[in-house]
């Protein structure tokens, strides 16, 4: 789903994997998809339900690479707008 709307759109988003880690030290990996523009980011984000990454908030401005501090509570994510887990994956 994620290259056919890419495609369509003539989108090259770069790929990057991070790890996602929350103030009660839980963690998970994710992968990011990073645009050239803001508008090709946002419609993204708005057709698969996505977090927005800030490189200078989210990794300490930029002195934690590979790293996503996150804020809030940990929630795990199962769903994602048209994604979701496989249900062998869920627990």
């Amino acid at each position: 789903m994620i290259r056919e709307f890419c495609e369509e759109r003539r989108l090259a988003p770069m790929k990057r994997l991070v790890q996602a880690i929350w103030p009660d030290g839980r963690y998970e990996d994710w992968r990011l998809y990073c645009f050239a523009d803001l508008a090709s980011a946002l419609a993204f984000r708005d057709h698969f339900c996505g977090i927005m990454f800030d490189p200078k908030r989210d990794r300490e401005n930029g002195k934690a690479p590979g790293v996503w501090r996150r804020t809030g509570e940990y929630q795990r994510t199962l769903d994602l707008g048209p994604l979701s887990v496989p249900e062998i994956l869920r627990n």
